[in-house]
């Protein structure tokens, strides 16, 4: 005999995937407990599971878990709400932060009365890591079931706009692909729709690199040692002309790129060991040819020192019809940090249309 448990929210093993498990194991038993995550049993508060137990034990059938509350109803948002997805696959706050650390610049755009959510990924933050996975695991589908997940339990999905920076982005399109009927729009920042046109463009700026780091990081990518103090420095000459060009790092960006540091599963298995040396999953995504199929209004943004050059981003903004695009003059690849305000003003003024727009045909 065999029961199955499976979280109503476990997002590492859906119940989907007991359902198919049961499927080959004769007479197997689902039991689905609400409210639970991947430890039904530790956070079981209807005791359901620990019931069911007791009753499979006993050689009796086991009964569904009845209907009750959500124990963790979410706090009210304002009827106005803005989820931000952040930069990086595996790249979040440190020292005990609850939010991706280079995107904490985004959630001043609270200032104007929106709700406005950031969240570490799984893999990264306080979200739980899982370093002895398999590659195949960490897949974009896995972090579009999150992204579906945190909008459903924030209870928002009838209502709310999404942000995405970098690869942020590039899951907001994705997003924006499913046709969520509560969607309003996506902000998108700093994002390819094509990782084969970014490696392109990555390549062309690299070559206008001096020489010798050039040297570098060609040396290392082909040694296998990019883990090696001479590559790090050589791409901090990359990141200093296209990722940022501050002076002085803000502290939230040092701390991000730290975090791939102290675990770069979910990076290094998607993207690769630096942004432009594109080896993991990632290397072959592209939805080009689906941007027509974007139906919402869109909000491209980058900067003029752009890893997303203005190439890539052109590439979207020609496909999604009427897409806005904000170009910031000052800026490389975080805006958000080096323009905060023009960024803001940009990202505030794009939602105030868009909702004086949807009202005026509800």
């Amino acid at each position: 005999p065999t029961l199955i448990l499976s979280g109503g929210q476990d997002l590492r093993t859906p119940t989907e995937n007991a359902r198919n498990v049961a499927k080959l194991i004769p007479g197997a038993q689902v039991l689905t407990v609400p409210y639970t995550g991947h430890s039904v049993i530790g956070a079981d508060f209807t005791d359901c599971a620990k019931s069911a137990l007791e009753t499979f034990f006993a050689n009796a059938h086991v009964m569904p878990c009845p209907a009750t509350a959500n124990p963790f109803p979410p706090a009210p948002l304002a009827p106005r709400s803005l989820a931000a997805v952040h930069p990086a696959p595996g790249v979040a706050g440190t020292s005990g932060r609850t939010l991706a650390a280079t995107v904490e610049t985004i959630a001043d755009l609270s200032r104007s009365g929106r709700a406005c959510v950031l969240y570490d990924q799984l893999g990264c933050g306080r979200s739980q890591h899982l370093p002895d996975e398999a590659a195949e695991f960490w897949t974009v589908e896995l972090f579009k079931r999150e992204l579906r997940e945190l909008v459903r339990t924030l209870g928002i999905e009838d209502r709310y706009h999404l942000l995405g920076q970098s690869w942020g982005g590039m899951l907001a399109m994705e997003h924006a692909l499913d046709h969520p009927p509560g969607l309003l729009s996506i902000a998108v920042c700093d994002s390819p729709a094509s990782m084969t046109l970014w490696v392109e463009e990555a390549n062309r700026l690299r070559d206008d690199l001096p020489p010798d780091v050039q040297a570098d990081l060609l040396k290392h990518e082909q040694a296998g040692t990019t883990d090696d103090p001479e590559y790090e420095r050589a791409v901090e000459v990359f990141y200093r002309r296209h990722l940022c060009r501050l002076d002085e790092w803000p502290d939230g960006l040092v701390r991000s790129l730290a975090s791939i540091a102290a675990d770069p599963t979910v990076y290094h298995t998607m993207n690769g060991p630096s942004e432009f040396h594109c080896i993991g999953s990632l290397r072959t995504w592209d939805i080009t040819d689906r941007l027509a199929e974007i139906d919402v209004p869109t909000l491209l943004v980058s900067g003029a020192y752009d890893e997303a050059t203005p190439h890539i981003v052109e590439q979207i903004h020609q496909r999604v019809r009427g897409s806005q695009w904000a170009l910031l003059e000052q800026s490389s690849h975080t805006p958000h940090l080096e323009e905060p305000e023009a960024f803001l003003t940009t990202v505030e003024r794009f939602l105030t249309e868009v909702e004086a727009r949807a009202e005026s045909f509800a």
